[in-house]
């Protein structure tokens, strides 16, 4: 596996060679095959006590197992998690073992630690975040249920060969109990779009009030120009076709997009020279020399 930058060690390396750990290996398939893969178990003293911090640097798998071995390895420390994703590391640890103490752990492994307040919030918006995903994947579904089972068939009809079960379809579109079935697809897309895409909202609600058309500015205005053209076309003379089903997944899209495959990479500061100590200004001794080149006239 190559290294996190580029084949150059960071202070996290350097860390565990001094403390002679053993760098963690991932998962063989011997292993798998064996039945030995899962999550690992640690045991946790009854009086240890959890602190949670949220940190910046932890870019990689690798970095995570690294990170993990070097708390563990801290006496005091029973069990250790670090992920890289939401950037939060937990520690279970001995009430002798300040949390001061961890916090200098961490940033002697060249992270950025964040105030004990802002790993609240952090972890406080992984969990909406995880929340956001689940409604507007349920929700998506529950739309798209029965848009399948009684929607489709009517809209594409040479997809069947019953005319007769199309004909009866219809028949219940065209009743009085198409408006309770409209009224069910609007109130669960509806909801989806709110509580999913409510951070979209406010931002591109901000941008309004600021004169500024973002991307989100303009998915939300599509979103909302499709759910009132739906809205018309199902309780109104208007017409048109319902399309709570578009907006039911362009929201589970979006957010799937958002919470996967949009990742926030973490600054590095691995190699970021610190001050000296003594108040001097010159650069302090890195834990790892990296490749200088030399010309004639010096560095």
């Amino acid at each position: 596996m190559p290294d996190d930058h580029h084949g150059r060690a960071t202070r996290l390396d350097a860390v565990v060679r001094d403390r002679g750990i053993d760098a963690p290996t991932g998962e063989t398939a011997a292993d798998a095959s064996d039945g030995n893969a899962g999550p690992r178990v640690a045991r946790v003293p009854e009086p240890h006590v959890h602190d949670t911090f949220s940190v910046e640097g932890i870019d990689t798998k690798r970095r995570e197992g690294l990170l993990e071995a070097v708390l563990r390895d801290r006496e005091g420390v029973s069990a250790a998690s670090a992920t890289g994703r939401n950037g939060t590391v937990g520690v279970h640890h001995d009430p002798s073992v300040s949390r001061d103490d961890l916090r200098e752990t961490l940033e002697a492994c060249g992270l950025v630690v964040d105030p004990v307040d802002r790993a609240f919030e952090a972890r406080r918006a992984s969990q909406f975040a995880s929340a956001r995903v689940a409604v507007a994947v349920l929700f998506g579904l529950m739309v798209a249920t029965p848009y399948i089972a009684v929607l489709y068939p009517t809209r594409i009809e040479w997809l069947f060969y019953d005319p007769l079960t199309v004909a009866y379809l219809q028949s219940l579109l065209d009743s009085r109990m198409a408006t309770h079935f409209f009224v069910n697809l609007g109130a669960l897309s509806g909801i989806a779009f709110l509580v999913a895409c409510g951070p979209i909202i406010k931002r591109s609600l901000a941008a309004a009030a600021a004169g500024r058309v973002t991307s989100e500015s303009v998915f939300v205005g599509s979103v909302v120009a499709l759910f009132g053209y739906s809205t018309l076309a199902a309780f109104t003379a208007f017409e048109g076709a319902v399309h709570y089903d578009l907006v039911a997944f362009a929201v589970a899209g979006v957010t799937l997009w958002n919470h996967f495959g949009v990742g926030e990479t973490t600054p590095d500061t691995a190699g970021v020279e610190e001050p000296a100590r003594d108040g001097s200004g010159a650069p302090a001794e890195t834990a790892d020399d990296e490749p200088v080149a030399m010309t004639d006239g010096g560095r």
